[in-house]
């Protein structure tokens, strides 16, 4: 298995390395909070041209704006991290922020 940094997400990629083969790709979905449903969809514009598949969802019980940021990718911890940061500054445009990620796997 491999040696991940002893935070939250490299616990969340040991528990995936359990049952994953981790050099092969796997659709892995980013979380961003956003304040509302127009700053959603102008982050939606702005993580599709940098690859990602986003989707734009209203929680009716928590009442808030999530865009959900999905991209094919090869699970290490330095593309988990810095595709976490990306789409950080980008919420930050629209007011938004990271807020965790996951996958089924491959």
């Amino acid at each position: 298995m491999m040696d991940y940094p002893d935070d939250a997400d490299g616990a969340a990629l040991r528990r995936i390395a359990t049952r994953c083969d981790m050099s092969k790709p796997m659709d892995i979905e980013f979380v961003v909070s956003v304040p509302d449903q127009a700053a959603g969809a102008e982050l939606a514009h702005l993580v599709a041209k940098r690859g990602y598949t986003p989707s734009l969802e209203f929680d009716e019980e928590a009442e808030e704006w999530t865009c959900y940021c999905a991209k094919r990718m090869v699970p290490t911890y330095e593309a988990v991290v810095a595709a976490q940061q990306e789409l950080d500054e980008l919420g930050a445009e629209v007011g938004g922020y990271s807020d965790g990620w996951g996958t089924f796997g491959e």
